[in-house]
């Protein structure tokens, strides 16, 4: 929690934050993208990078700055009902990082969204036929009310606390006390996330087109053909 004097001060280093806006990015991608043979291939890119991203926040979480590890916010359920208790009095507990309610709300994201991308690439390589694409797109779509869960939490978070939750996550920045900033945005880490991505999208398209029975999408496909005749 904040105390004393604030000002604006650095919370979330560059890596973290490219990290939140392509995975938001990826899922919006793949979400779109889902129900379209014709677009099969740009569903699989955004599913993987989706599950590459999770994995470098995992690492992320333990070798990254103070407010982006994982031992940061990790809450108890009465940290946070204590928490939501507070919002309902005239002074709403402040947290510099992520608070206990986000907090919950941020490792649902990422459990989600990476059991989302496992069990699309377990139907791909047909470990389970017509049910396991149907989990999928289950979890699809509990992946997106949650994520519009977080949005109402951001936009109520922005509006008790005074401050634009949005924006600190674009900047980095958050009213804090002095003593709060972290020390390095680190840029050469944020350089080599993206120059991972982009290799990947580079790299990946010619497996995708590839006969490689590893790399098949038969299952895949004829899930979602059989999905579409019963339609």
């Amino acid at each position: 929690m904040t105390e004393g004097p604030v000002k604006k001060a650095l919370v979330w280093d560059l890596p973290t934050r490219l990290f939140h806006w392509l995975l938001a990015a990826s899922f919006a991608g793949a979400y779109l993208t889902a129900e379209s043979e014709r677009m099969r291939d740009w569903h699989l890119m955004f599913g993987y990078t989706m599950l590459g991203l999770i994995a470098f926040r995992l690492a992320w979480g333990v070798l990254g700055t103070r407010y982006a590890r994982f031992r940061s916010w990790t809450f108890g359920p009465r940290a946070v009902v204590d928490y939501l208790k507070s919002l309902m009095t005239r002074a709403p507990r402040h947290y510099v990082g992520h608070n206990p309610a986000g907090s919950w709300a941020i490792y649902a994201l990422l459990g989600l969204s990476a059991a989302t991308g496992l069990v699309g690439w377990a139907a791909l390589a047909d470990l389970g036929g017509e049910r396991l694409s149907e989990l999928h797109g289950g979890l699809g779509n509990a992946l997106l009310a949650l994520i519009f869960v977080h949005l109402f939490g951001v936009i109520a978070s922005s509006f008790i606390h005074r401050e634009n939750l949005v924006r600190g996550m674009l900047d980095g920045r958050k009213d804090a006390p002095p003593d709060s900033s972290i020390r390095h945005s680190h840029r050469a880490v944020a350089v080599l996330l993206v120059a991972a991505v982009a290799a990947a999208w580079a790299v990946l398209p010619q497996y995708l087109a590839a006969p490689d029975p590893g790399w098949s999408s038969a299952g895949y496909q004829d899930a979602h053909a059989e999905r579409h005749e019963d339609d």
